[in-house]
């Protein structure tokens, strides 16, 4: 009996070790799959990147390693980047949508996945498809609020431009002077179902923004005034990615209004187009708040940039000069 326990536990020993072992020279092995991909990747010898990358993610096609996540992902992209050189050959959209969703499917946070689908479904001419794409992410409440407010906001985009297409024209408008200022009355279009049109994009598009801009994190509405000297590397960043999928809300929130009021005098419910006109202006400086804060973060990782460059060159040249 104690014989067999202990062949038992030597097994168990040695299936430990060895499985350990195979683990870490797999991740060895990726990581240098990785560079010699990204290598081959910065000099556009995208076959050759393709298969580094996809041996790589063969080692963890769970996703459970680091180096499996990133290998999944860059084979995504260069499949995209194959395509986008050769978009004759759709099968290679359609094979980066699917490396991408399989990165989704381990971070459902990773949003350059996302939006790389949405966007070749968009090139593919998939409408509805896209649209199914983004509605799911923005209905998905696991997922960070910025992410479903990005989505919302791709949403309500589509809606603005398709109420701005009917009230933009010069049959639409008419040019007048109001408060002593130089502005556009707008009166209906000739066609009612135009009118009708523009009316339900304006309903939806009022509706998806107003969601998008509700998912703002009390983070963002106490922004105003961030010290962005005060933040590392990462948190400029982090910052300026949170602030502009809200930036974005913010300005559609804005387009939208006015559209809404342009409608309201189409209508001729004038004291509701004044209210509307003072709401969009409200709205405006919203927007405004906002877009100063991710104007400073943008400044702010601009000169850490360039303050590294010129840091590196001295060097270079310090080094030079020995």
């Amino acid at each position: 009996m104690r014989s067999s326990r202990l062949g038992i536990l030597i097994f168990l020993a040695l299936a430990v070790l060895f499985t350990s072992n195979c683990s870490y020279y797999n991740r060895i092995m990726s990581r240098k799959n990785l560079v010699d991909g990204s290598e081959a990747y910065k000099g556009r010898k995208f076959d050759e990147a393709e298969a580094f990358f996809r041996r790589a993610a063969e080692r963890d096609p769970q996703g459970a390693s680091l180096e499996g996540r990133i290998a999944q992902l860059f084979l995504a992209r260069t499949l995209h980047s194959k395509y986008i050189g050769n978009r004759q050959n759709r099968d290679l959209a359609e094979q980066a949508i699917t490396e991408y969703k399989k990165t989704l499917q381990v971070d459902p946070n990773e949003q350059s996945a996302y939006k790389a689908v949405a966007g070749l479904l968009e090139n593919l001419g998939r409408e509805d498809e896209w649209k199914t794409w983004v509605t799911e992410r923005a209905n998905n409440e696991s997922i960070k609020p910025q992410h479903r407010a990005e989505a919302l906001t791709s949403l309500a985009a589509k809606q603005n431009t398709c109420a701005n297409e009917i009230s933009d024209t010069d049959k639409t408008k008419k040019p007048i002077k109001r408060d002593g200022k130089d502005v556009f009355q707008y009166v209906k279009p000739e066609d009612p179902a135009e009118l009708e049109r523009m009316r339900a994009c304006v309903a939806q598009g009022t509706e998806l923004i107003d969601r998008a801009v509700g998912l703002e994190t009390e983070e963002i509405k106490q922004i105003k005034g961030l010290d962005v000297k005060s933040l590392t590397d990462a948190q400029v960043q982090e910052k300026l990615d949170l602030v502009k999928a809200f930036e974005s809300a913010r300005s559609y929130k804005t387009s939208l209004t006015i559209q809404a009021s342009r409608l309201a005098e189409m209508d001729g419910r004038e004291p509701d187009a004044v209210r509307l006109r003072s709401e969009a202006d409200a709205a405006r400086a919203r927007f405004t708040e906002l877009s100063d804060v991710s104007k400073a973060l943008e400044d702010e990782k601009e000169a850490r940039i360039a303050a590294q460059q010129a840091a590196a060159n001295a060097n270079a040249n310090a080094n030079q000069s020995k």
